[in-house]
């Protein structure tokens, strides 16, 4: 009774052994390329049961398909292959790929996947640690560091571009110094460590007493599935304003006033470091006449909505709304589209693509037939002005002018009952 008792204690139940996780398959020294001779250590951590019996097993290794003989925590390998390991009642591991060269130069990568935001290293390592000299280091075919000797290149804070094929180059004393080498080329994948966020609308607040109600907004992403222990900051933002500087909640309530403006909203997610920056895109509201579409019944959706902001922050400017229609009695300033300006004035920067139509605006269908009395009284102006400019241009062709030197004003006048022009004597 006591070794069956015993037994049972020392084995896991079928629930725990179904929801153990998969081991952890590490190598060292962690680079994938070694040189035909060399001989790393490959270690599997996971869950170990101690079995009653005489000849417990407790790792299995893997070799491709080929079951290894081994049954130990970690082995010494110099066979190149695919490894992988498994602990009893566990998945297999992650895989780890041994490469095996007879070059005189290697490029040696970690082993491990490299996250945005963790140093990328690189070690170009001469046959069996000769001194490299005039070392070069290349991504994708450019050079992206030069060495006298020896030295390891690294990335401090690896981004998605610094994936790619790298390679490194440089020359050895055996026993005088050769011509220059190159190792083979060797990819290497910075991976995602957080999916970009998406800002999303949670739900209504009520308001309760002085508490004002509003609109709860969500900054969404997802962690690899190898960093989901990683801690991430929030910050939200109207339009180029920071709202909410970055904090751990990653939920904000849009006041009860702004709520017509939600569009205007977006987040950023960040490690606590700051390392690793990534923006949302506008705030997509749900379908037209949902109940939380409030801005959709007040302000048109702007033009840029659809843009999400860069690495640059963004700032925009809302234009001033018109109380009145500009007087169009005397010759007012116009521009091709068609809008009036006041007479003396110059036209004025206009609003944003992203504004919503001023009254001025709205009311130009209205002013359609007074804008075609004022194109055709510029078109006679500028007939007049065009014929004032070859003069000044071309005296002999108007000889009658030729000695006069008054100014365009003092050669033509508008006659009151009729739209020809008149000589004015001097």
């Amino acid at each position: 009774m006591w070794e069956l008792t015993a037994l049972l204690l020392l084995v896991p139940s079928s629930g725990q052994a179904a929801t153990l996780e998969k081991p952890i398959l590490s190598l060292h020294p962690p680079w994938t390329t070694i040189f035909k001779g060399e001989r790393v250590t490959l270690r599997c951590d996971g869950y170990h049961p101690l079995l009653l019996e005489l000849r417990p097993i407790s790792t299995l290794w893997y070799l491709g398909h080929l079951l290894l003989p081994s049954h130990k925590k970690s082995i010494e390998v110099q066979t190149p292959g695919v490894y992988r390991c498994q602990t009893r009642g566990a998945p297999v591991s992650d895989p780890i790929h041994l490469s095996v060269s007879n070059d005189w130069l290697i490029l040696q990568v970690p082993y491990a996947a490299v996250f945005e935001g963790e140093p990328l290293v690189m070690r170009c390592r001469g046959w069996y640690d000769k001194v490299v000299y005039k070392l070069h280091y290349y991504h994708d075919g450019q050079p992206v560091r030069y060495f006298h000797s020896s030295a390891n290149y690294t990335v401090p804070q690896a981004r998605a571009s610094d994936s790619g094929r790298y390679q490194c180059s440089g020359t050895m004393r055996i026993p005088v110094e050769s011509a220059p080498m190159f190792s083979a080329k060797v990819a290497v994948t910075v991976q995602e460590l957080f999916q970009a966020p998406v800002l999303r609308v949670m739900g209504q607040v009520e308001a309760r007493g002085a508490a004002l109600g509003g609109v709860v907004l969500r900054c969404e992403t997802l962690l690899h599935p190898q960093k989901r222990d990683t801690p991430l900051q929030f910050a939200f933002y109207k339009y180029s304003r920071a709202v909410r500087r970055f904090d751990w909640g990653a939920e904000y309530t849009v006041p009860e006033p702004e709520v017509e403006e939600l569009e205007s909203h977006w987040c950023e997610v960040a490690t606590a470091s700051r390392s690793v920056r990534k923006r949302s895109p506008w705030l997509q509201l749900p379908g037209r006449g949902s109940p939380l579409d409030v801005a959709s019944t007040t302000v048109p959706v702007p033009q840029a909505a659809a843009l999400a902001p860069g690495n640059k922050p963004l700032s925009f400017r809302k234009p001033p709304l018109s109380v009145s229609v500009p007087s169009v009695t005397s010759v007012p300033n116009t521009t091709s589209a068609g809008l009036l300006f006041p007479a003396g004035g110059a036209p004025t920067a206009g609003p944003p693509a992203c504004a919503p139509l001023t009254p001025l605006e709205q009311t130009t269908g209205a002013l359609k037939p007074d804008m075609d009395l004022l194109l055709r009284e510029m078109q006679l102006l500028k007939g007049l002005l065009s014929r004032v400019v070859l003069e000044l241009k071309e005296p002999q062709a108007f000889p009658e002018h030729r000695d006069t030197l008054e100014t365009p004003a003092s050669h033509f006048a508008v006659s009151q009952g009729t739209p020809e022009t008149t000589a004015v004597e001097s």
